[in-house]
């Protein structure tokens, strides 16, 4: 094992560091959580990654997504968070894909052999279509249920979606899901009532710690289900 993972082998073993090292994980959604959750995971030694955000760079992005810097702005979210990856870890193989999931897009995304699936999409629509097919296709799949409008990093948690309360995206997702026939979801989320922001109400507001806080509880749930725990 390399110096730069030796910290988390005399942690993990051996062993463990083996099984990260050859697993392939999908993070969709390269915001205030899915970013952090990615280099997290490539700082933690697993050896494939693919990255996937439609959406690019931008000054509103800066106080809280890890790809996001006065250098990357206006490049796609997912070569930054590429560039930044194999900056960590150069024997990281990392495919970003500049697109937007969705039903249409689904046969190209799956295409990939991927041995878990982080979904931190923010559209409803296409996270009940990723949901589903990983659960069709039995791929491990931890769903991130948003962070906006919180500002306590203690409340975020994971459980089952049919344990959710007090989130009104949990609310959406739950039923949404339960109609497709999903009644049981690993998920994390925040038991923290939301906020109300000041302006425009139509826009979440987002802090710095608690997105990248639930980025990095995701990317250890992720690292303990691949280990077997």
């Amino acid at each position: 094992m390399s110096e730069a993972f030796l910290r988390a082998e005399m942690l993990l073993g051996p062993e463990a560091m083996s099984v990260l090292s050859g697993a392939h994980v999908a993070v969709l959604g390269l915001g205030g959580v899915g970013s952090w959750c990615a280099e997290a995971l490539a700082r933690t030694g697993v050896g494939a990654l693919t990255l996937a955000d439609h959406d690019t760079v931008g000054l509103s992005n800066l106080n809280r997504q890890a790809e996001a810097l006065h250098s990357t702005l206006d490049q796609p979210k997912a070569q930054a968070m590429a560039a930044r990856v194999r900056d960590i870890n150069p024997a990281c193989r990392v495919t970003p894909l500049s697109f937007l999931y969705s039903a249409e897009s689904r046969e190209e995304f799956f295409a990939g052999q991927f041995d878990y699936i982080v979904d931190a999409i923010d559209l409803v629509s296409c996270k009940l279509d990723l949901i589903q097919t990983a659960l069709e296709r039995q791929i491990p799949i931890l769903s991130a249920l948003g962070t906006g409008n919180k500002l306590d990093a203690a409340r975020l948690t994971i459980t089952d979606i049919a344990k959710t309360q007090g989130c009104p995206f949990a609310r959406v997702m739950r039923r949404e899901l339960k109609k497709r026939g999903v009644e049981h979801l690993k998920v994390f989320y925040s038991q923290e009532s939301p906020a109300v922001p000041a302006g425009d109400p139509r826009l979440p507001s987002s802090i710095s710690f608690v997105p990248s806080a639930a980025g990095l509880v995701l990317a250890g749930a992720v690292v303990r289900d691949l280990m077997g725990e």
